[in-house]
């Protein structure tokens, strides 16, 4: 008996270890619904995949109804947008895999949307399970150039047939019309059943180089759809995040994720190198020649204790201008949590399926999102009425 008894103590012990010394533990203060985590794999659509997450934890709010929405008809229907948007400049402008929140709306708009159901699942049009451009876009991307860059004086209408029948191949056909719940649908009016009018949502950024309170579209490549932002300040544009999910509402964000302080297992946090304790026994110099394992080894090593550079205007906008932020990741922000020493961070459902420590959620501080976020998209009625009124809306 006495043998089992401390058996017993040992298993619980295990069981209730303590965290390790520095190691970040995460206390959620508040957590909006949203979908399941899905994975965009080989395929450069975490605008696509991000932003149809927020269009169903827009539904979810509005509803209570779980919806699972088509990555791959919206990705179709704006490469095509895309490639004639590419022809019509002459091939000065940007074709690529990436987007942005812009695009799903607008796809939305113009050529509607279908549940996952109704379109062939990711991949499986090359035997993959998931999403797998490795072969699409590199026969994609050479044929609209060829289009867009080509000698022709005049072109017929057929290179939109050739770009269709490459989509269709290794996408699958987006439906014409399908059942869904016993009722018929069209795309067009499976969007409008739903109720996602893209009037009803803004972009928003904050920068220098434009004035306040007015919009400009931001010089960033993944942004091809020539489509505004509202300019505020960082103060501004951090409140309308808090202001969004405290009261119900998710953020689309987009943003850098090329920093050293955003890892591959969970974390965005803007560690200030130069003031970090034990970086290896050596300064930022030395930090510099790291590989990038190395400077996720010593960040998890340092956890909790990492310092963080404190987020200003100038500092966001010369991060910016040095190309030190770029644009070129989009997630959901969904939620507030802190850390044991108090530190806030925003709980973000990311696009690479359950990975990381905290099956494809990523915690990112305060000062990161302060620091790179390129712009946020989100709903005109999470934004506080006196900011409503100097943007006009």
């Amino acid at each position: 008996m006495k043998k089992s008894f401390i058996v017993l103590i040992m298993c619980l012990g295990v069981a209730f270890t303590a965290p390790a010394e520095n190691e970040i533990v995460f206390t959620t203060v508040l957590e909006n619904p949203i979908t399941s985590v899905k994975n965009q794999n080989r395929s450069g659509t975490c605008w696509d995949y991000a932003t149809t997450g927020f269009v169903e934890a827009e539904l979810l709010r509005m509803t209570g109804k779980v919806y699972n929405l088509s990555e791959m008809f919206v990705a179709s229907k704006d490469y095509v947008d895309c490639a004639e948007y590419h022809v019509r400049m002459h091939g000065n402008s940007r074709f690529s895999e990436g987007g942005s929140a812009d695009d799903v709306f607008e796809v939305i708009d113009r050529h509607g949307i279908c549940p996952e159901e109704a379109m062939a699942r990711p991949g499986s049009m090359i035997g993959d399970t998931l999403a797998n451009f490795t072969e699409f876009f590199a026969t994609l991307e050479p044929y609209v150039q060829s289009i867009a860059k080509g000698s022709s004086t005049k072109l017929t209408s057929q290179w939109k047939v050739g770009l269709q029948g490459i989509l269709d191949a290794y996408l699958g056909k987006c439906p014409e019309t399908f059942t869904y719940e016993g009722k018929q649908y069209t795309p067009k009016s499976f969007a409008r059943a739903l109720g996602i009018d893209k009037k009803n949502y803004v972009s928003i950024t904050s920068f220098t180089h434009h004035p306040f309170y007015e919009q400009f579209v931001i010089e960033a490549p993944y942004k091809w759809r020539p489509r505004p932002s509202w300019n505020v300040t960082l103060d501004e544009m951090m409140a309308i995040i808090d202001n969004a999910l405290s009261n119900g509402y998710t953020v689309c964000w987009g943003g850098d994720v090329s920093e050293d302080g955003f890892t591959r297992t969970g974390l965005g946090i803007a560690a200030d190198i130069e003031h970090a304790p034990d970086l290896t026994g050596s300064d930022a110099a030395r930090w510099l020649k790291l590989t990038k394992q190395e400077k996720a080894e010593t960040l998890k090593r340092l956890g909790a204790q990492t310092p963080e550079l404190a987020p200003t205007q100038e500092l966001r906008q010369e991060r910016f201008d040095n190309w030190q932020s770029t644009y070129d990741h989009v997630m959901l922000i969904f939620g507030f949590a802190k850390d044991q020493n108090g530190r806030e961070y925003y709980m973000v459902k990311n696009s690479w399926g359950d990975t990381g420590d905290y099956h494809g959620i990523w915690y990112m501080s305060k000062a990161y999102i302060a620091l790179n976020t390129t712009y946020i998209f989100l709903n005109k009625a999470a934004v506080k009425k006196d900011v409503r009124k100097k943007l006009g809306f």
